[in-house]
């Protein structure tokens, strides 16, 4: 029979001491420390279940073990034990639920003296009953009479760890609707029992914290944010309601089921894990600080102060429901209030049910009330849903269920219902009713059938038909631990049979205590736990189809817990080992896009965070499989993982790939081969993995050739390995192009001596990239035939004098950042506040927008802002301390895009409207509406114009002075991204979610040219004469002719979306940058276009460039900023390079800070460079230069 009791457990300071930080050993009082699994009973290999989860340590003491100079005090709360309920969720989505109780328990001496402890030191302990029964009140107070044995000063009748074992190994689980089990614990008598399965799920906790935290209005908000499956992040400084109040929502959502995250206790060292993409209901303690995160989008309920905050609206439940839902639950909580001037006698009242209750203390009946509420709730909200349902594929018609009820209801579609029948909750919902043994005991269904006939709703429960039988668990009189010791409660009194000592306790027991090897037996029988359920999750991962979004995947979500939440590693270990024996059965290794994406996000993950165990064969393991696994590009070419780790530091680690040539060495089988070649061979390896994460040459030839000069491996060897080294380096930069993610240095292609001391050569040329043309295969693997491969001089790491060597194609050398330092430029950082949201949109105020015949007026060079706040700002640097000019009201939704001219300012926002005002007086002029969705572009034009552009796909134009919509100049098959317009010749084009580039000639009224092409996404796009520019989502920029409606040029060496692209008009060059955080320099020549300069400076994702005649402006994701200049050349003169676009260079960069941007613009007649910011502040850098 299954027990109710799987595990007693005990957590705390455990013999490997060590920070949450991840430092190793004692480090002062004042710091956190990771929390160990002490002891359990019964052991994990004489237990029926699976061994307890091993993020339970860490999950139980969620901030982690604190040391004290004193214990437990009767004049200091805070030294009082804490008593609180958890909840784990496996992988296949079962859920573990314990009760804890925390408290000060005296430090170990072996560990204090091990680790040099002060004398008498404290620290926090946890003891814990684990179980798969949702029985929160028996496992509460049976762990409370447990404890209070422990700490009793007359001590128990029995041993300890007698009562407990007895305890956990002799509760059965009761028969749900049958039985009742009584059993005792000492002298306390305690009960459990659980409803009928065919009633409401059974849910051992009180709905009276949700209530009494939450007023109705915010509590009915926070119900539809879990509908609507949001981010959703609760916050209290007590862990008891973090866990009752996220399982009681979860039960109101009955029939339905939240299927996304869900962690109610978060442990402090995984707040980053708000940041998390998905879908999710977190937890955490208020006094975790958390202003540091980027909080877009989450809905943060605060019980303390009953106060819910979002960055996003949450459609509101719609009539009658809402009036309904709030009514109810009022007449719950205030019946006597409701009714007041109702009769009390006489007629029957519609509060009569609740006063009933409502004159009592909160009880169970107060529970299975508010859960009817609901439950009435969803049946009117889907009334005659079945009707609409396939029953042959489970497929719900949500169009024709939508247009039903707004025919019933007399209203528009509802986006709150739309959105709900869109959530994973009720496509499981289908998926679990239709055609299974649920369907029969589902009470929704019931409900909506005995509303139709008119019955109580209270008839749909089951009533008990006899009393539930009682099973009476007695007390034995003999031990049954055999022999098992609990040497963990070091402060616990327990009478007569208490060991005074260690010595005091029986040799048997001592000799029962587990070896190291047994231990690490026991860590492996828990990785084979956890990667029977990563198999799963990793099995339904590559399942995932072409529409699906891996990153909120359930798969993805929950493999990505099991890594990130395992002090000891056996997740992430677990899902590498799990890839591997997939590849081992003869599994192809190719992935999707969707699958690469998840795969790759989480062997970052997991690399990372055995780099911080130094957990060496997970790390290993993972670089072997990132080298199996691929995806295919539009070309048809292999795309290994393996090229997407390279932003992880253990790859520059010397000591990592020493111990992996010592690996694959010791994996050697061939006894008889020759030393040497097997070294070679060896090496080879090695030195593919490198190539294969694009480790740069001269970092990767040095790690090469000082494991080479170890072995004792002779010319010809070396010459062998550089030859090869050279050769791999050579086909992955011509099709992928540098590695980005950091500051690399790359070698010419050319054979480098082995003998590094003799000479260093600092003056090489850059080398060059392959030239572009019209063709794709010319421009990847053409070569400039000029150069000649010959014997160069290896470089290390660092120069002589410790600085870093200097690059050879564009990223710029610490030497220069220095050099660039010296210069007399002043520079200047301001943060301008006023926003109270983050800044979406971000436009400067040119001279050429406010130039007249008069000359430059005072508003050139205004920065203008706009933010999820929805108000619009005007800023005027010039003016220092006080640079608000004017605030714009008039939006209700995000700002997206702004544009001015002369006199007016125009906006355009999610509200589906632009607004345009008056600059000087700040009054709201015009509002045009005639988009449907959110407004993506503006643009002021002369004449007193506007253009538009939105998510309809449509491109509007109007007079501001008659408020009307002249004409629809252009129609795209899907949202419009971006746009641009030349007003000299009324040439419009526009690109975006349809990976087409559309050329419209307004004054003629026609199409010219939809230029086809691209794979993805236009994210961005410039026009400046007869030339395009389009940058994309597929890794690619294109230059296309206006006039001939061709692609003239593929610029395709990119590792991730072009997110903007720059025409340089002096140069007649073009300047990209990407997620992969590399700007790269395009020339334009006779014949096709080549590259010539790649510059890495930011690492995240370039937002923003800005070209003048002789200034650059560069802004990336990171809040990175960097101007470039070109020096004017005398007449007659070229740049040094030969070439004019390589004469861009970094002239100022300032410090960067932790905050992300989205939105960047540039002054370049000023050389100012403004930021906007998710903290809603504006971070201006202003470089006053003088040449």
């Amino acid at each position: 029979m299954a027990r109710i009791f799987e595990y007693f457990v005990v957590c705390g300071m455990g013999p490997e001491v060590g920070t949450v930080d991840g430092n190793k050993g004692f480090h002062g009082m004042g710091v956190m420390y990771l929390p160990s699994l002490l002891d359990q009973y019964p052991p994990s290999d004489k237990s029926r279940y699976p061994p307890p989860p091993p993020q339970l340590p860490t999950c139980v003491l969620p901030a982690g073990v604190e040391l004290y100079s004193s214990g437990y005090d009767t004049n200091d709360p805070s030294t009082f034990p804490r008593s609180y309920p958890i909840v784990l969720t496996e992988g296949d989505g079962s859920k573990i639920y314990v009760s804890c109780i925390a408290f000060r328990d005296p430090v170990s001496e072996d560990i204090a003296e091990a680790y040099r402890m002060p004398p008498n030191s404290f620290a926090d302990k946890c003891i814990c009953l684990v179980s798969h029964s949702p029985s929160f009140r028996v496992l509460r107070n049976a762990l409370e009479e447990v404890f209070m044995l422990c700490f009793s000063p007359n001590g128990s009748s029995k041993p300890l760890w007698d009562i407990i074992a007895y305890m956990v190994s002799n509760v059965p689980l009761p028969t749900p609707g049958k039985d009742r089990v009584l059993f005792a614990i000492e002298n306390s008598l305690l009960s459990v029992e659980a409803p009928p399965k065919d009633g409401l799920p059974h849910a051992d906790v009180s709905f009276q914290p949700l209530v009494q935290c939450l007023d109705v209005d915010n509590f009915i908000k926070l119900f539809t944010a879990v509908l609507l499956e949001r981010r959703i992040l609760l916050r209290s400084n007590k862990y008891s309601l973090l866990t009752l109040v996220s399982e009681a929502i979860c039960h109101l959502m009955y029939p339905f089921r939240w299927q996304q995250v869900y962690i109610p206790l978060l442990f402090f060292s995984g707040v980053d894990y708000i940041d998390a993409p998905t879908p999710y209901m977190m937890g955490l303690h208020s006094g975790v600080d958390i202003s540091h995160l980027v909080m877009d989008g989450v809905v943060v309920v605060d019980l303390e102060f009953n106060r819910i905050t979002t960055s996003e609206e949450i459609p509101p439940i719609p009539e009658p429901e809402l009036s309904f839902l709030r009514s109810e639950v009022l007449k719950l909580l205030y019946p006597n209030v409701v009714g007041i001037d109702q009769m009390k006698v006489g007629f029957g009242s519609s509060t009569e049910q609740y006063s009933k209750v409502g004159n009592k203390l909160w009880g169970e009946d107060h529970d299975l009330q508010l859960r009817l509420i609901f439950l009435r709730f969803f049946a009117s909200i889907l009334g005659g849903y079945r009707n609409f349902i396939n029953t042959s594929n489970n497929a719900f018609n949500t169009e024709a269920f939508l247009k039903r009820r707004s025919r019933s209801t007399n209203q528009p579609p509802e986006p709150m219902i739309s959105q709900f029948l869109g959530s994973l909750a009720f496509y499981h919902y289908l998926d679990r009713g239709i055609g299974s043994d649920e369907n029969t005991s589902n009470l929704l269904d019931k409900l909506q059938d005995a509303i139709g006939r008119g019955q109580n709703p209270i008839s749909i429960f089951p009533s008990p038909s006899v009393d539930p039988e009682i099973i009476t668990i007695a007390e034995s009189d003999e031990g049954i631990s055999g022999e098992y010791e609990f040497a963990f409660l070091s402060s616990a009194k327990i009478g007569k049979h208490t060991p005074s000592s260690p010595s005091a306790v029986p040799n048997s027991a001592k000799a029962d205590t587990l070896s190291p090897m047994e231990r690490a037996a026991e860590r492996e029988r828990m990785v084979l736990d956890i990667k029977v359920k990563l198999q799963g999750l990793w099995l339904r991962l590559l399942k995932l189809g072409a529409t699906d979004d891996p990153l909120s995947s359930f798969e993805y979500g929950t493999i990505l817990a099991l890594i990130e939440s395992d002090a000891e590693g056996i997740g992430g270990s677990g899902f590498v080992e799990c890839i591997r024996e997939h590849i081992n059965s003869g599994w192809h290794c190719q992935l999707t896009e969707e699958q690469f994406i998840a795969v790759k996000e989480l062997l970052k993950t997991a690399v990372s965070r055995a780099t911080s165990r130094n957990d060496v064969p997970t790390i290993r393991d993972a670089l072997e499989v990132s080298s199996e696994m691929y995806k295919k590009d539009a070309n048809n070419v292999a795309d290994y993982v393996q090229r997407h780790l390279i932003s992880l530091s253990i790859w520059e680690e010397l000591r990592f790939w020493e111990g992996y040539f010592d690996y694959l060495m010791e994996q050697s089988s061939d006894e008889s081969a020759n030393y040497a070649t097997l070294v070679t061979a060896r090496l080879i390896v090695v030195a593919s993995h490198m190539a294969g994460l694009g480790l740069p040459d001269t970092d990767a030839w040095y790690m090469i050739e000082t494991i080479a000069e170890k072995q004792k491996v002779v010319y010809k060897q070396f010459i062998m390995l550089r030859g090869f080294l050279s050769h791999i380096q050579q086909l992955r930069i011509g099709y992928w192009g540098i590695s980005s993610v950091k500051q690399q240095s790359v070698s010419s292609h050319g054979l480098t001596s082995p003998h590094p001391k003799d000479a260093s050569d600092e003056n090489k040329q850059p080398a060059e990239a392959s030239g572009i043309g019209r063709s794709w295969v010319q421009s990847m693997f053409s070569r400039d035939t000029s150069r000649t491969n010959s014997f160069g001089r290896v470089r290390r790491w660092t120069s002589d004098s410790g600085t870093s060597v200097a690059n050879e194609n564009g990223t710029l050398r610490k030497q220069d950042l220095s050099a660039a330092g010296q210069k007399k430029t002043q520079t200047n950082i301001r943060i301008l506040r006023g926003h109270s949201g983050a800044v979406t949109a971000l436009h400067c105020v040119t001279r050429r927008e406010v130039w007249d015949l008069v000359g430059d007026r005072e508003d050139a060079g205004f920065f203008i802002s706009g933010s999820t706040d929805c108000l619009v700002k005007i800023w005027d640097p010039s003016i220092r301390g006080s640079e608000l000019r004017a605030t714009l009201k008039g939006h209700t939704r995000t700002i997206r895009a702004i544009s001015s001219d002369r006199g007016k300012v125009v906006s355009g926002s999610d509200d589906q409207s632009v607004i345009v005002w008056d600059k000087q007086t700040s009054q709201l002029l015009e509002e045009l509406k005639g988009h449907d969705p959110q407004i993506s572009c503006v643009r002021m034009l002369s004449g007193e114009r506007v253009l538009t552009a939105a998510h309809d796909g449509t491109v509007k134009m109007w007079d501001v002075r008659t408020d009307t919509c002249v004409a629809t100049v252009g129609r795209c098959s899907s949202a419009v991204l971006c746009m641009e317009y030349d007003d000299s010749s009324g040439i419009l084009a526009a690109a975006g979610r349809d990976a087409v580039a559309n050329i419209w000639d307004i004054r003629a009224g026609r199409q010219m040219h939809k230029l086809l092409g691209h794979t993805k996404w236009i994210r961005s796009i410039r026009m400046v004469g007869d030339t395009v520019i389009t940058g994309s989502d597929d890794w690619t920029a294109r230059m296309w002719s206006v006039s001939q409606g061709t692609c003239d040029a593929v610029l395709a060496c990119h590792a991730g979306p072009v997110l903007s692209v720059e025409y340089s008009i002096l140069d007649r060059g073009i300047i990209t940058g990407s997620t992969d955080g590399l700007l790269r320099f395009w020339e334009n020549e006779e014949g096709g276009i080549r590259c010539v300069k790649n510059v890495t400076i930011p690492s995240a994702a370039i937002l923003s460039i800005n070209a003048a005649d002789h200034w650059l402006g560069i802004g990336a994701a990171d809040n990175s900023m960097s101007l470039f200049h070109r020096p004017q050349e005398r007449p007659g003169g070229v740049s040094s390079s030969g070439s004019k676009m390589a004469g861009w260079q970094l002239y100022r960069t300032p410090q960067r800070t932790a905050a992300m941007v989205r939105c960047i613009a540039s002054d370049l007649e000023r050389k100012r460079i403004c930021s906007g910011g998710r903290n809603g502040a504006l971070r201006l850098w202003e470089a006053t230069i003088n040449i």
